[in-house]
């Protein structure tokens, strides 16, 4: 007897019950949601092993269903049904990560082998492979320790705390670790406490009863319900309140929660992994992170370095993304120029690997012939190749015909260079960073000959 769950949504009653039956006559364990709104209530409250879902809900779509589904569990496989008409909005779910689609009308033998497949094809997904496909590459010794440390502690219950800069992979390592632990078959919930409202961080997190506050209607689970028998993962953990704090150092030393509104326990097993880009022993010192909270997340570190650091990775993941991008934009990008190569490696990459992704995809996406080269590249990444290469004639030439004033303006260029990178091009918040006002940013971009994106 199999003990796969399906849940199946489809607000036609007929095509729901009728697969339905179908379905639990073939030994499949299976539930029923005839709205977008019951779908995504049973998604936070089970364990689904395959959703099958319309893509046309009166309440709904598949692209939120696609949402709530991953954020339960990154693997579990969608089968979207869908009128001929809409098989351009199923292919874009497909990319957005949805297993498989069919048209309707439906053909339960045919719904059968579909599911089969996409089950047959998920349970291989749980392992190392998974992760080098989205994110774990390497060939460097940094990366090489990251891949031991999430070896040796996978099968334990210790709690973990991940350093890095923004972009350096710490939630697909925080995934690694899950998948390859023995509760891979329980929720994977990911937090980014920087995201969370200050006033609502508490109900999120804990969850709360009927009547709480203003406009809890009905009790609700909180995210370390939601992970139980799983892992949380909460990112960015230095943006939690210290109230919030003192309630997280509860749940690690009770193992239980009380949800807003209610003083009763309620037992939770979870596995907590917690993540940061500050220096929480400087949170500590500055009174804005508990110390004793800090010691009892600090159980094992994994510092994972920047990409600037693991120069013998870059153009590992570089052919990566061009694989990703070619799926995506139906391209056949198949190799990267020397120079271009050399741009890459040399850049600073203060995005990490978030931005060389970025910049992989633009590069695929604009370029002409099959061969990433110089042009194909964005301008801020060869206005700072160029700024580079003129920096290194500068330093190996002491008779130089360089003039000082054209040397500081060459520094001043690369400096602008990285505060936009480190900015997101966010203008404003670059020119807060430099510590000069927007409008002299703009006249300095001008004068620099800087481009920015979108010029």
């Amino acid at each position: 007897m199999m003990e796969e769950k399906i849940l199946i949504i489809d607000d036609d009653t007929y095509i729901c019950d009728l697969l339905d039956n179908f379905l639990s006559a073939n030994g499949y364990v299976t539930d029923t949601a005839y709205s977008g709104s019951t779908a995504v209530k049973k998604l936070n409250e089970n364990e689904y092993n395959l959703v099958l879902c319309d893509y046309r809900l009166p309440d709904s779509d598949g692209f939120k269903i696609l949402t709530t589904a991953k954020k339960k569990n990154l693997f579990t496989p969608i089968i979207i049904m869908t009128a001929y008409a809409d098989v351009r909005m199923a292919v874009k779910l497909i990319k957005s990560g949805a297993q498989d689609y069919v048209t309707k009308p439906i053909y339960p033998e045919e719904i059968l082998q579909l599911i089969k497949k996409s089950l047959d094809s998920n349970s291989g997904k749980l392992t190392p492979k998974t992760f080098e496909q989205h994110f774990i590459v390497g060939e460097s010794q940094p990366f090489k320790k990251i891949l031991q440390d999430i070896q040796s502690i996978s099968p334990t219950d210790v709690t973990v705390l991940i350093e890095g800069e923004t972009g350096t992979g710490k939630e697909y390592t925080a995934m690694a670790i899950h998948y390859k632990s023995r509760r891979k078959n329980k929720p994977f919930i990911a937090v980014d406490c920087g995201a969370l409202p200050h006033d609502l961080a508490n109900s999120e997190l804990f969850g709360h009863v009927k009547g709480a506050f203003t406009g809890a209607v009905i009790d609700k689970r909180g995210y370390f319900e939601q992970a139980h028998g799983g892992t949380i993962f909460l990112d960015e953990i230095g943006n939690l309140s210290l109230e919030n704090q003192l309630k997280m150092l509860r749940v690690l030393q009770e193992k239980a929660v009380s949800r807003l509104g209610d003083e009763k326990k309620i037992d939770v097993d979870v596995r907590i992994i917690v993540a940061t880009n500050e220096d929480l022993k400087e949170s500590v010192k500055n009174s804005t992170f508990r110390e004793d909270l800090y010691h009892r997340i600090n159980v094992v570190k994994i510092s994972l370095p920047p990409l600037r650091e693991r120069k013998e990775d870059i153009l590992l993941f570089a052919y990566r993304f061009i694989d990703k991008s070619n799926q995506d934009f139906g391209k056949d990008i198949r190799d990267i120029s020397d120079d271009a190569k050399k741009i890459l490696i040399n850049y600073p990459w203060y995005g990490n690997i978030r931005e060389l992704e970025n910049v992989i995809k633009r590069s695929v996406l604009l370029s002409s012939s099959e061969v990433i080269d110089i042009e194909s590249l964005p301008d801020e990444i060869k206005s700072y190749s160029v700024s580079y290469q003129n920096d290194l004639r500068f330093q190996k030439n002491s008779q130089s015909s360089f003039e000082l004033k054209e040397a500081t303006a060459l520094a001043e260029k690369e400096i602008i260079i990285n505060a936009l990178v480190e900015a997101n091009y966010n203008k404003t918040q670059a020119a807060k960073m430099l510590n000069i006002d927007r409008k002299t940013l703009y006249n300095k971009l001008k004068q620099l000959e800087i481009k920015t994106h979108g010029e």
